[in-house]
């Protein structure tokens, strides 16, 4: 099971939310395994169905990390028209294997979270569990 502090699963649905229609994106960096900073990033794709991280802002946020010995926890991403579940094109764009890929939907009344690793194509749920 991995551990969501209850405080970034609210403001990743609250910038779920500021940007939909549009799906929002961001970092979050880690430290012995545990979440410790959520970093908000734009989404250079601008799109409705696909993200992608500013390269500009994730190389300042990956700089940062290294510099503190943090380490990349997860990267995390909004559906506002579709399931907490990696898209096909998600899956393909999943360049890093150490991360926990988190996807907020917004498609029901009450927003879902989900986390998943995707190794080399292969998606598999993690329990998350939010604290």
């Amino acid at each position: 099971m991995v551990t969501l502090p209850q405080g970034f699963a609210q403001e990743m649905i609250a910038q779920a939310k500021e940007e939909a229609p549009y799906e929002a994106c961001g970092v979050i960096a880690g430290k012995e395994g545990k979440a410790v900073k959520l970093y908000r990033t734009a989404n250079a794709e601008h799109s409705t169905t696909t993200y992608r991280l500013e390269p500009e802002e994730q190389y300042k946020i990956f700089v940062e990390m290294e510099e503190k010995g943090w380490k990349l926890w997860g990267i995390y991403h909004s559906h506002p028209a579709f399931p907490a579940y990696p898209s096909v094109r998600d899956i393909k764009q999943a360049y890093f294997p150490e991360a926990l890929y988190i996807i907020v939907s917004l498609a029901q009344e009450e927003p879902e979270i989900r986390g998943f690793r995707i190794v080399e194509g292969e998606v598999r749920e993690e329990e998350l569990s939010v604290e």
